[in-house]
């Protein structure tokens, strides 16, 4: 590819990604993990922590937790809605159905004029369905009730329920959810592909026409005799291809917000050479299997190395440091594939 091709490529990924924050990566900063628990008593900066950061990097797009929100008056959200407005950010709300009551997003969405919601579906982790046993079936038929009820409800305010894959649900049935109910749409996590054994580039293909938001995060894999670990790492360090799976999105859409999110403070090990990991998923053909495992020997990281967070080591005073580098780090490398926040 010729160097002015490769420019014009950058320059249509900054058209197309309104790139901003989620809470997610910052989570010890702010306050939604380790605050006043055993670990640790304090409150963490809260919204307005994440608001400054926002500000300090020049985010376009902010995906803002529903609790925090739904702690506000109405006049409150109205306030910030015009300061985000000034700022020149769009919102998203944060929300899911382990978060509290769907009427408080679409309130949330309402007063802060919020286009989409991004919604979590469930609790499982790591790909783990086999952890629920038959009870994972219950839930897969919970959420398909859930979203036939209010994805509708979402679409006739004029705004989208963006279904997350939080490491549980394929991209064969996150497509398969928005065919089924009006006004749902993905929230496409870019790291959360391995999880549930699929590789970045096959996943994107699959959802592209369907996505709505991008979560940006990407892991260093450490492989171990059970499978892998998925090791938190600045967004652009890892194993994710995340200017091609970005140039996959741009084909089908002129315009999405997406937001840094580095992974949890915890590795996640996900265990797919345990035939009962499978428990709970459709056939997987050989050639698709092989693909992810290609895709996360990239960047790897070497078996014998510490993985550990300084969450994971108990060094609870370098955490907030670690976060805030973390993701200044990830906001400069999605700069030089063509994603400003500025």
């Amino acid at each position: 590819m010729t160097q002015e091709a490769k420019a014009e490529e950058t320059r249509a990924r900054g058209e197309t990604f309104a790139l901003g924050l989620n809470p997610y990566g910052l989570a010890y900063h702010l306050g939604l993990q380790g605050a006043g628990g055993p670990r640790a008593n304090r409150k963490g900066a809260g919204l307005e922590g994440f608001v400054d950061i926002a500000i300090e990097l020049g985010a376009k797009t902010l995906e803002i937790f529903d609790p925090w929100l739904r702690a506000l008056s109405d006049d409150d959200l109205r306030a910030l809605r015009d300061r985000l407005g000034e700022l020149g950010m769009t919102p998203v709300v944060s929300s899911g159905l382990m978060m509290g009551p769907f009427e408080s997003a679409l309130r949330s969405a309402r007063i802060l004029d919020a286009k989409v919601i991004r919604y979590g579906l469930t609790t499982v982790l790591c790909g783990d369905r086999n952890a629920l046993g038959e009870k994972w079936k219950t839930m897969v038929a919970d959420v398909r009730t859930a979203l036939a009820e209010r994805g509708p409800r979402a679409a006739d305010e004029g705004r989208l329920l963006a279904i997350e894959n939080h490491q549980d649900f394929g991209s064969e049935e996150l497509v398969r959810f928005c065919e089924e109910a009006r006004g749902v749409r993905i929230c496409f996590d870019t790291g959360n592909t391995f999880p549930v054994a699929e590789a970045p580039l096959d996943f994107a293909r699959r959802i592209a026409p369907y996505v709505a938001h991008v979560h940006l995060k990407d892991y260093r894999v450490q492989f171990t005799d059970e499978g892998y670990r998925l090791v938190r790492c600045a967004i652009g360090d890892g194993a994710v291809p995340m200017s091609e799976v970005l140039d996959g999105l741009a084909k089908h859409h002129r315009r999405l917000t997406a937001v840094l999110e580095p992974g949890a403070l915890e590795a996640r090990h996900v265990r797919l050479l345990r035939p009962e990991w499978w428990n709970g998923y459709p056939p997987k053909s050989a050639e698709a299997l092989a693909a992810c495992l290609a895709a996360a020997r990239v960047n790897r990281l070497a078996e014998e190395a510490d993985f550990r967070t300084p969450w994971e080591r108990g060094e609870d005073g370098a955490i907030g440091s670690y976060e805030l580098g973390m993701i200044r780090r990830s906001a400069a490398n999605m700069r030089a594939i063509g994603l400003t926040l500025n």
